[in-house]
Formats: C-alpha cells, sequence, structure tokens
C-alpha cells in the first residue's frame, strides 16, 4: 500500500510537473504571437535573381521564381544573372511605406528562395548580393526602414537549394551528379546562414520556412531546425513549413506532433475558421509570385479588399504577395491595389487589427469580425451587399444590442430592434463604401449567438437506410426539424437523438429558445441510390495496366491524345516506374473487388493533380498544382468487380501519390494490391454490367 501510494503521489506530481509545462508553453506561445495575432495584414516579397528574365525564356512567359526549374536552365545559365542583379530604383524606404501606407503591419521577404541566391551578404557562400553589381546588404536596408516606419521585418527561407552542392535531390532534369553530396553537411550550412539572419539584422518577427515537401526532408530535421532557431531568438515565429505534414496548398499540418507556430494555405481561404489554431494565407495579386512582365490577370482593389475581410473573419492573417522588377520597382497594378486597400483601411483598419474570427456560420450579406469592450462584445458587421430596404439582418443575435453606427461615423446612430431571432439595423440607402461598408454593433455581456444546428450523417447519399444527427453547441434551447425542406416551427418534431431516413429527404433543422425560434433554419439533402452494378469477368490476374507519359502541364492532360513513353502491370498505384523525378504523368487502368454492396468512399492524395474514376464516372476530383492535397468522393457500389481508372500528373517540386478507401466493416486505408485486377482482352466499353 506504502508503494501504490508514493507511486500515485509521484505520478500526480508528474502529471503536475507536465500540466504545468504544458501550461507555460501556451503562454510563451500567446506572448511570442501577441503582436502577429494583433496585425492580421502584411506583405509577401518575392524577390531575386529569377526578376530579371520577368518570367520569360525561349519563347515561354509562363514563368516567375520556379523559373530555373519550370524552364530547365543549366546551372552554370542561370548563375550568368548574377552579374545582371543591379537594382537602380530599389529603395527600402518605399516599399516599406507603400506597405506601411496599406495597413500592413509586416514584411516577409525571400532572404533565399529555392534557386539558392541570398539576397544578405553571407560569409558563408559566395552565391549572395555582395557578388553582384549591387553589392548592398537588401536584408539589411529593409530591416532598418521597417524600424523605422513601426514594421516587424521577416525572413522567408527555403529549405530546398538548387544550387547548394551538399542539396538532395537533384533535379530529375539536371546533369549534376549527386556523387560526394551530403546533406548533412547542407544543414550545418543552413544553420550558420539563419544565425545570420536571425542575429545579424535586430529583432525578427517571423522565419518563413518553405521547400520541405522533398523526401530528403524529415520530422526529424525539421523539430531540430525549429528549436535551433528558437534557441537563437526565443521570440521569434516560425511557419509549420519548417516540418514535413502540410496537407498541401490547404497549408494545415495533418495529425501528429508537428512543429511550427501557425499554418499557411496558400493561395487559398479555409472555407472555415478552425479554433485554437493560428494560420496565415499567402496569396499573390496576379498568378505568380515572383516578377511575371506578362501576367497581366490582376485580382481586382475589390476581391483583395473583400479577402482581407473574409479572412480575418476565420481568424487567420493575410500576406498578400508583390513581386518587384529587376530594376527594384513595385509592379504599378501592385501599386494602385496597394494604394486602394490602404485607403479602405485608413477608415476601417479598426475592423482588422488585433479582431477575432466570426461567431457566425454564415452571413448572406459578408462577413463580421469581433473584439471585446468593456462589458460586452463589439461585432463588426462588414457588409459586401448593401441591404437595398435599409434593412440589414444579423441572424442568431440573443444577446441584447446596446448600439450601432457606421465605422466611417462613429459620432453617428443606426435604429436597432428585434425580430424574433434577428436583430434589425436601419442603414442608410448608400453604401458609405461599395466595396466593403462596416457597420458596429455592440452588444452587452457574454456574447450569444444562436448558429443553425449541425447536420450530419456518415454520407449524403444511402441505399436502404441511414442516421441522420442534428447537434448544436448552445445551451437552454430546442432543436426542431422537419423532413420535406419546410421551415420549422414550433409545432415540428423536436430532435431527441439520431433520426432514421428510409428515404431521400431534405431535412431542415432550427434552433428554438423560451418558444421563440432563435436560429435561422438549415437544410441537407440525403438521398436514395441504386448501387452501380458489378461486372462479369473472367481469366483476370492481379494488378493494374500504367501507361507513363513525360510533358509539362499545369493541369491533368487527355491524355489519349499524348504519346505513350512506357507501358506495363503494377502492382498497386505506383509512381516509381516514372525515368525521371518531374513533369511525367500516369494512367492506371484495372478493377477493383469490393466485398459487398454499400457506400464506398475513394480518396486520392497526390502532389499534383489527380482523378479517380469507377464505373466510368469520375469520382474523385484532385486536379491543378498543388503540394499534397488530399480529396474525396463517394459512390454506391454492388460487390463484385467494378473497373477503376486513376490519373495523375507530376509537374515540380514533391511527388506522390496515394489512393485510399472506405466501405463497409472498411476503415479508411490504402487500396490493397489483392483487390485489384487487370485483364488483357477487353476494353472498359466492352465489358457487360449485370
Amino acid at each position: 500500500m506504502k508503494r501504490l501510494l508514493t507511486l500515485t503521489l509521484f505520478l500526480g506530481l508528474a502529471w503536475g510537473q507536465v500540466t504545468a509545462e504544458n501550461k507555460k508553453g501556451d503562454m510563451e506561445k500567446n506572448e511570442r504571437m501577441g503582436w502577429w495575432r494583433e496585425a492580421r495584414f502584411g506583405m509577401f516579397i518575392h524577390w531575386g535573381l529569377y526578376a530579371i528574365p520577368a518570367g520569360e525564356w525561349e519563347g515561354n512567359t509562363n514563368h516567375a521564381e520556379w523559373i530555373r526549374t519550370t524552364a530547365q536552365i543549366p546551372i552554370n545559365e542561370y548563375d550568368k544573372f548574377v552579374d545582371e542583379f543591379n537594382p537602380p530604383k530599389f529603395n527600402a524606404d518605399e516599399w516599406v511605406r507603400m506597405a506601411r501606407n496599406a495597413g500592413m503591419k509586416y514584411i516577409v521577404i525571400t532572404s533565399k528562395h529555392h534557386d539558392g541566391f541570398n539576397l544578405f551578404d553571407s560569409q558563408y557562400t559566395d552565391y549572395d548580393i555582395m557578388s553582384t553589381p549591387f553589392k548592398r546588404d537588401i536584408m539589411e536596408e529593409l530591416a532598418n526602414a521597417c524600424r523605422k516606419y513601426g514594421l516587424k521585418i521577416c525572413w522567408y527561407y527555403s529549405i530546398m537549394d538548387w544550387h547548394h552542392p551538399d542539396y538532395l535531390p537533384r533535379r530529375g532534369w539536371e546533369n549534376r551528379s549527386p556523387e560526394g553530396a551530403d546533406l548533412e553537411r547542407y544543414i550545418v550550412y543552413m544553420k550558420n546562414q539563419l544565425k545570420e539572419l536571425v542575429q545579424n539584422y535586430g529583432d525578427i518577427g517571423v522565419l518563413w520556412f518553405d521547400g520541405e515537401w522533398e523526401e530528403t526532408w524529415t520530422h526529424r530535421y525539421g523539430k531540430e531546425l525549429y528549436n535551433y532557431v528558437r534557441s537563437l531568438q526565443p521570440s521569434i515565429i516560425i511557419n509549420n513549413r519548417v516540418d514535413i505534414g502540410r496537407a498541401g496548398m490547404q497549408g494545415l499540418t495533418r495529425g501528429g506532433e508537428y512543429a511550427g507556430d501557425f499554418g499557411t494555405p496558400e493561395q487559398e481561404i479555409p472555407p472555415t475558421g478552425i479554433p485554437g489554431i493560428d494560420w496565415e494565407t499567402c496569396m499573390t495579386m496576379n498568378n505568380h509570385w515572383g516578377y511575371n512582365k506578362n501576367d497581366d490577370n490582376w485580382k481586382s482593389p475589390k476581391d483583395l479588399i473583400q479577402k482581407l475581410a473574409d479572412i480575418a473573419s476565420k481568424g487567420g492573417n493575410f500576406l498578400l504577395n508583390v513581386g518587384p522588377t529587376a530594376e527594384g520597382l513595385f509592379p504599378q497594378p501592385s501599386i494602385n491595389r496597394l494604394a486602394a486597400i490602404g485607403k479602405w483601411m485608413k477608415t476601417n483598419s479598426e475592423a482588422i487589427y488585433g479582431t477575432q474570427a466570426s461567431p457566425f456560420k454564415h452571413l448572406s450579406w459578408g462577413r463580421c469580425t469581433q473584439k471585446s469592450i468593456k462589458g460586452g462584445t463589439r461585432l463588426y458587421l462588414h457588409v459586401f451587399s448593401w441591404p437595398a430596404n435599409g434593412r440589414l439582418v444579423v441572424p442568431g443575435v440573443y444577446s441584447r444590442p446596446d448600439r450601432a453606427f457606421l465605422l466611417s461615423d462613429p459620432t453617428g446612430e443606426l435604429i436597432v430592434h428585434r425580430e424574433e431571432d434577428a436583430l434589425i439595423i436601419n442603414t442608410p440607402d448608400v453604401a458609405p463604401n461599395p466595396i466593403n461598408s462596416v457597420v458596429v454593433l455592440d452588444l452587452v455581456g457574454n456574447l450569444d449567438v444562436n448558429d443553425p444546428p449541425m447536420i450530419s450523417a456518415e454520407n449524403d447519399i444511402f441505399i436502404d437506410e441511414t442516421n441522420v444527427s442534428i447537434t448544436s453547441v448552445r445551451e437552454n434551447i430546442i432543436i426542431r426539424y422537419t423532413l420535406d425542406g419546410s421551415m420549422p416551427s414550433l409545432k415540428s418534431p423536436i430532435v431527441d437523438g439520431p433520426i432514421l431516413l428510409t428515404n431521400t429527404a431534405r431535412v431542415s433543422a432550427r434552433v428554438f429558445r423560451d418558444g421563440k425560434p432563435v436560429s435561422e433554419s438549415i437544410h441537407t439533402e440525403y438521398t436514395k441510390v441504386v448501387p452501380n452494378p458489378d461486372v462479369k469477368l473472367n481469366g483476370i490476374a492481379q494488378g493494374l495496366k500504367y501507361s507513363y507519359y513525360e510533358g509539362s502541364w499545369d493541369q491533368l492532360p487527355d491524355f489519349n491524345k499524348l504519346e505513350i513513353v512506357a507501358t506495363g502491370i503494377a502492382s498497386n498505384f505506383d509512381i516509381f516506374f516514372r525515368e525521371q523525378n518531374d513533369y511525367f504523368g500516369f494512367q492506371y487502368e484495372g478493377f477493383i473487388l469490393l466485398p459487398e454492396d454499400g457506400i464506398y468512399s475513394f480518396y486520392t492524395d497526390s502532389d499534383d493533380g489527380s482523378r479517380l474514376y469507377i464505373d466510368g464516372t469520375m469520382v474523385v476530383e484532385n486536379d491543378g498544382l498543388h503540394g499534397m492535397n488530399e480529396e474525396k468522393g463517394t459512390i454506391a457500389l454492388r460487390s463484385g468487380y467494378h473497373p477503376i481508372r486513376v490519373t495523375f500528373f507530376e509537374k515540380g517540386g514533391g511527388n506522390q501519390l496515394k489512393v485510399s478507401y472506405k466501405g463497409p466493416n472498411i476503415e479508411k486505408q490504402n487500396i490493397p494490391p489483392n483487390i485489384l485486377f487487370y485483364k488483357k482482352e477487353k476494353t472498359f466499353n466492352e465489358y457487360e454490367f449485370r
């Protein structure tokens, strides 16, 4: 008993120590993330040798910062740009002033991009700014200008390096031999450079890593690098790309213990807020990060301003990119857009800085950000579509309104009244701003917003029956529902558990409190389907037919119109039959054997694009240029054999394809080789369906 008490006491003390350490870690992170969460808006700058060709090489005009790889420029040819880099019009003060006037609070610039060239003075390489005719430390000038104008300076640094002799792997198209290369030696070089960047330029806000997706970079390397940089400056913020595990352009690290302080969605905005996770959307103003003189596909000022509000309303930061010219100038369209954003921010920045995510899941007229104020909560209503009838409807608010006014006219007053679950704000006939007018609504006490309930089921299709769950996180409420799509009322049934569906239904649900509706109604369709029949097969063998192609594509090509480089039989969706690391594609064809009737989900997780077809129908659409990205599709199938086809292409960067499935009594898993088959004699169109 004494031993048991001693063990219990020890475990209690140990758990207490772990809990205390976790709390201390959370407090430290909150402290160093404070300025970043307050800022909400920053500038990304992609600049380097690639600005000289300006996106064009041998008649192709669709290149930018990746031009050395996308144009397959030999290293000795690319290195000639070092002698040409001499930006006569670069002015750090002007760059920083434009960022500040746009309302941005920090700047992240490419100290070293994938091509390995350094925009700073490094004692560990001659492949840097001091070897150019310019011979000025650009990072030093920008760091000084940022401090002068009150912005945080932050460094982008690429783990991947196409120039350094020790970085592995090599590009598939290069003639450089990897013999004698030592990745561990490269990591020492990288750490030495990072020490320069962190210690030679004063306080640094963020180290923004990239290029972590190649197979040579591991979780151990990422964790060690994160800890190393934090040891140099404990207050520094580091993004999740220091480590592996990022889910493609979605930018958020998949499950597991990975290093990094915030997620990095690229060129997209997460569809919903992500409570408890810091994230930052990085995005271009046109189609390229680096300067491309032929790219005129610019996002409008309206689009960018509304994207800023959308991101803030979901609890994220917006890192908006500029790609300067070889002369050192921001392109004029970028300048124009920065000025337009700055004009809007001059009036409305209070609705962005230091705000938290919206309490609403959906607002038909725009977005919402919020802040805590003395005695209650302040909602900033970003109105994209100004109400023509003078009634701005704010749904599901149970809190008592205190005051409403236009942010552009803080001394004015707008009348507010309640109608059932909504607060109605009387608005002027004309919007103060045609892009985004901010209406401020102050509420008394704790925020009480009754969002519509959540409706969920395993799938939105079913064969015989399915259970639908309707839930809400709100307290002291009743949920009522209908199955014909009509608006739930006080006469509608009350949700008291899962709802069994045996026929197609449009499930609608609404929250009630004290006999009154206090949320909007939400609707979800569930469809009863007949499963696809299987096919009769004879003389089959395990495996899949594959066709291999080579080429450069930005999306999946029509493989039927391309010349086949090689064909063969693979045991599964194996891309290691390729003859190069980039610029290739595969098409796999065969049959999958399913054990029982049911709803099956299929997934492709790929870098770059992929699609999956069952019975000739596209089930998974995962096309486009991206890092590892998973998409899902669902289909009803009979037991037996079904034609399956998967297409995949890889342009640059990482190269990986995973194909998985889930079904009745089958947990999600990679499709096993023992259920994949091929038949030589016939094509898919000749098979008879039962």
